[in-house]
């Protein structure tokens, strides 16, 4: 069933549960290292057909969705924020945005001509895997982007971003209002350009108190869902460390929410309610023994009981250590468990 991931989304019956992982393509797989001796990971994101290279390198293990090779950074350089990817460091913002000023530098553009790239890549991918793999889209949300922004790349505490975002909350506003515009504008044109569903990534959200969350970063969110949520293609709401802000994600929007290992499923999907729920192996259970990852996936699935709208994945990304054909055997352990769904 070449549609069972987006038939899950809608919590339409499926065979099996649908499988894919955040990071799926990337550098745990030898195909990609080898790439990456000869271009940088700007360099793939920005020329189509080896973004479509990699984005298909995953599928031979089974997987029932590819994922849009990309970079939840990207929208920084057209907004007016150039960076880099430093070598053993992530990402450095060349010039982070710490004060009003710089905010108001910031710009607000057109997808097609920012960053044309990728939705030439989205349409590139599409034709190639139409009718048999579904294509997913995504961007980074606007807590994760912002911080990425102020702090000038990773942090472990986000203290410039809270500082900001509690001392000077009308910056902060406008600030997260030109980033969900972004946002926005780009996951539609992704939507048009031929993604069959998208991904909203806060990775950094679980930062943040419920209290925090609610007032100054959920109604940028719901700029994004609400809007995405009417071009009809399923939208998975993700973000780590999130089990005390499963409800206000849920106000926030997304037909499928994604939670990460630190909740049992069980627990997570009464809190959501009526939605398709996405997760939620810990990542670096890849790196375990089989015979451990394979009690805990089952313990995963055991937690979904058979529901319509589990789709198995993990609570974060795919690590660079992962071997392999650890990975191929989750997919097809995932996949041998039958459902038994009116």
């Amino acid at each position: 069933m070449h549609d069972r991931f987006l038939r899950a989304c809608r919590r339409e019956p499926t065979d099996v549960t649908p499988v894919w992982f955040m990071r799926q393509a990337g550098r745990y797989m030898a195909e990609y290292r080898a790439l990456r001796e000869k271009h940088t990971l700007l360099e793939i994101c920005k020329t189509p057909e080896l973004a479509l290279e990699v984005t298909l390198q995953p599928l031979r293990l089974g997987v029932d969705a590819a994922i849009l090779f990309a970079d939840i950074l990207l929208v920084l350089e057209p907004m007016g924020a150039p960076f880099e990817f430093a070598k053993g460091e992530g990402p450095v913002i060349h010039e982070p945005v710490r004060d009003r000023a710089a905010i108001d530098r910031l710009r607000v553009f057109d997808p097609e001509e920012g960053l044309g790239y990728v939705l030439s890549a989205l349409r590139l991918i599409r034709r190639e895997l139409d009718g048999k793999t579904p294509l997913i889209g995504f961007a980074g949300a606007p807590f994760t982007i912002a911080s990425y922004l102020i702090e000038g790349g990773k942090s472990s505490d986000y203290r410039r971003t809270k500082q900001i975002m509690w001392t000077e909350p009308e910056a902060w506003s406008a600030l997260m209002g030109k980033i969900s515009e972004v946002v926005r504008r780009y996951l539609r044109a992704q939507v048009t350009a031929g993604a069959q569903a998208v991904q909203l990534f806060d990775s950094w959200v679980g930062a943040l108190s419920p209290e925090d969350y609610r007032e100054h970063v959920l109604p940028h969110v719901r700029h994004i869902l609400s809007d995405l949520e009417t071009t009809g293609v399923p939208v998975i709401h993700f973000g780590t460390n999130t089990a005390t802000l499963l409800e206000a994600q849920v106000e926030a929007g997304g037909t499928v929410i994604g939670v990460d290992h630190r909740i049992a499923l069980d627990d997570a999907w009464p809190r959501i309610g009526d939605r398709a729920i996405q997760g939620n192996l810990d990542p670096l259970l890849l790196c375990a023994p089989t015979r451990v990852a394979a009690d805990r996936a089952r313990k995963v699935l055991a937690k979904a009981a058979g529901r319509r709208g589990h789709i198995f994945n993990l609570g974060h990304g795919i690590v660079p250590e992962t071997p392999v054909d650890h990975v191929k055997a989750m997919v097809d352990l995932v996949h041998s468990v039958p459902l038994a769904q009116a």
